[in-house]
Formats: structure tokens, C-alpha cells, sequence
């Protein structure tokens, strides 16, 4: 372990300048990838808009379908279908038939 510190001193004296630029240059690396700035961030935040575009259109889908059940909803024919339907109302004189399936 000695030897290999004291090579690591005698290369930092001898060439003070070369290993200056290569500490440079690995930091400057290092702070290109992973800063708050750097490419691995970029990335993620990529893939998160992304997933966030298509979420939004999922979710425009369902304020439309919802905005065509309020349309319906206000139709007077579409309100006594849907009591007809699920609550069994008859207008005065018709004869009701329940069908179940089993």
C-alpha cells in the first residue's frame, strides 16, 4: 500500500499540470452526468413528461365522456330510459315484464 502512494506522490510532483487537467476533466465529467443539469436528470425528466402527456390525454378522454353524460343526462327521454331501466318504472296502463338471466 506504501508503494503504491508513493508512486501515486511521485507522479502528482513530477507532473503537477497533466494530473491538474485529469482531476479537471473527471470532475467536469462527473458534474455533466449527475449536476442537477446533468444528462442522468435530463433523462428522467424526459420519461416523466413523457408518462405526464399521456396521462393528460387519458384524463381529457374522461372529461369528455363525462361532459357527453351530462349532454345525455339532460335529455328527458334519456332520464325516463335510465327509471325505466334500473328503478322498474311504467308509465299509468303499461305492463311491466322483468326479464333475469340466471
Amino acid at each position: 500500500m506504501k508503494k503504491i502512494s508513493k508512486r501515486i506522490w511521485e507522479y502528482i510532483h513530477s507532473n503537477p499540470k497533466n494530473f491538474f487537467f485529469r482531476v479537471a476533466l473527471a470532475l467536469f465529467v462527473f458534474s455533466l452526468l449527475f449536476d442537477d443539469y446533468g444528462i442522468v436528470k435530463r433523462i428522467r425528466m424526459e420519461v416523466e413528461y413523457r408518462m405526464l402527456l399521456e396521462r393528460q390525454k387519458v384524463e381529457q378522454q374522461h372529461i369528455l365522456d363525462n361532459e357527453r353524460r351530462i349532454m345525455y343526462a339532460l335529455d328527458p327521454d334519456s332520464i325516463e330510459k335510465a327509471a325505466r331501466e334500473r328503478y322498474n318504472f311504467r308509465k299509468p296502463g303499461e305492463t311491466l315484464f322483468i326479464i333475469r338471466e340466471k
